[in-house]
C-alpha cells in the first residue's frame, strides 16, 4: 500500500502539472489573441491607406525591370554566348 506521506507527494505532483497546465493554457492563449488582434490592425491599416496607385505599382514594376535589364543584360550576354 502506498504511505500517506507518497500519497500526498503524487496529490501535490498532480495539482501543481494541473496548475501548470492552467497557467500556460490561459498565457499561450494571451499570446494568440494579442498576435491575432495585431495582425488583424495591421491588415486593416493597409487595406484602408494604399501606398501606391495601381498606375504607380505598374511604372515602378516597368522602371524596376529596365534596371534589371540594363544592369545584368551584359552578364545575361555572356553567359548566352559560352552557352549557357
Amino acid at each position: 500500500m502506498i504511505s500517506i506521506l507518497a500519497q500526498e507527494r503524487l496529490l501535490g505532483a498532480a495539482l501543481g502539472i494541473a496548475l501548470a497546465g492552467v497557467v500556460v493554457f490561459e498565457q499561450r492563449k494571451c499570446i494568440y489573441k494579442s498576435i491575432s488582434d495585431n495582425q488583424s490592425q495591421f491588415s486593416d491599416q493597409f487595406q484602408r491607406e494604399p501606398m501606391f496607385g495601381r498606375k504607380s505599382r505598374l511604372e515602378f514594376a516597368h522602371l524596376w525591370n529596365k534596371a534589371v535589364d540594363k544592369t545584368l543584360g551584359p552578364v545575361i550576354e555572356s553567359l548566352s554566348s559560352r552557352g549557357w
